[in-house]
């Protein structure tokens, strides 16, 4: 036995014997080596660690989601600055943001309502996101979609 721990065994029943004295597992560690390494370790323990590492890198993972925002060309000054704060928080967190903006019947006939809104939204938000996809009409719905810088 070496002092960090390693030991080089010439054959398996050495190293079961070995293990079996110590009372904890042999573990085949990287097979295709030649000759194969083994490590004496308590394999529950092992497997124990290895679920609660993954258990903490996956709460550390943030998956990106779509928010929506939804207006139409009437929504007052006061509810579209809301809506922007709202928008704010949700890209601070890391998920993208759909701001669509809906025309009920003649209301489609003024578009530029909708694009100033739009473009209000665009200039409020530019210090943290980036246009993902610039406004578009689609039917009756101008969409556009804000992602973190």
């Amino acid at each position: 036995m070496e002092e960090d721990g390693q030991a080089n065994i010439g054959t398996i029943e050495d190293a079961r014997k070995l293990a079996e004295e110590r009372g904890v597992d042999l573990v085949e560690v990287a097979p295709d080596a030649d000759p194969p390494v083994c490590r004496l370790m308590d394999y529950g323990k092992f497997k124990y660690e290895q679920r609660k590492k993954e258990h903490e890198a996956h709460k550390k993972h943030h998956v990106q989601k779509t928010k929506e925002i939804r207006l139409t060309p009437k929504t007052e000054e006061h509810d579209v600055e809301t809506k922007i704060r709202h928008s704010r928080q949700f890209i601070e967190q890391g998920d993208k943001v759909m701001v669509n903006m809906f025309f009920k019947g003649r209301e489609i006939v003024h578009q530029e309502f909708g694009r100033a809104t739009m473009e209000k939204f665009i200039k409020a938000l530019e210090d943290i996101t980036k246009v993902e996809k610039p406004p578009k009409l689609e039917g009756h719905r101008l969409s556009l979609t804000l992602m973190p810088k």
